[in-house]
């Protein structure tokens, strides 16, 4: 059994952890599984807050709701991949983790001022950037694996 002066110790050698660094958890969540579905219960359970107190904090702290954080993030995503890649405006919208073409467009329009395809158009083909081909960054893009052995045969030769 432990005295009220130990378990005064105990308490007062536990650091406080600002709710700042649990809503940071919530937003890394956010930039690392974007692409997945994820509603603000999920984000609220990384802060290990309630899902109402998450949601004043968070905007508290970013400026915005934590929907509207998820959503910027994948329409940025989209604009990258729009950028880089000859993908469909479709793959683009389900690959970044909304749920309707229609709604993306409307969004991305909202927040770029431009639907995707024009935004696409405004940068060259992918295929019009790639100065190395496909099958030559494979080869050379593999991890060069050796044993001892093959160490000690190259030496000698």
């Amino acid at each position: 059994m432990r005295s009220a002066g130990t378990a005064r110790i105990l308490c007062a050698s536990v650091a406080f952890v600002p709710p700042s660094r649990h809503l940071l958890r919530a937003k890394d969540l956010a930039d690392a599984r974007y692409f997945e579905p994820l509603l603000v219960e999920d984000l609220a359970d990384a802060a290990g807050l309630s899902r109402a107190h998450f949601s004043r904090e968070f905007r508290r702290a970013y400026g915005e709701s934590p929907r509207a954080y998820l959503i910027t993030r994948r329409l940025e995503r989209a604009t990258a991949l729009l950028r880089a890649t000859d993908r469909s405006v479709a793959d683009i919208c389900f690959s970044v983790g909304l749920q309707s073409v229609g709604s993306f467009t409307t969004s991305f329009t909202r927040t770029y001022g431009v639907s995707p395809t024009a935004y696409r158009a405004k940068f060259p083909p992918a295929a019009e950037r790639a100065l190395i081909p496909g099958c030559v960054v494979r080869f050379f893009g593999r991890p060069q694996r050796s044993t001892f052995r093959e160490d000690n045969r190259i030496a000698r030769d």
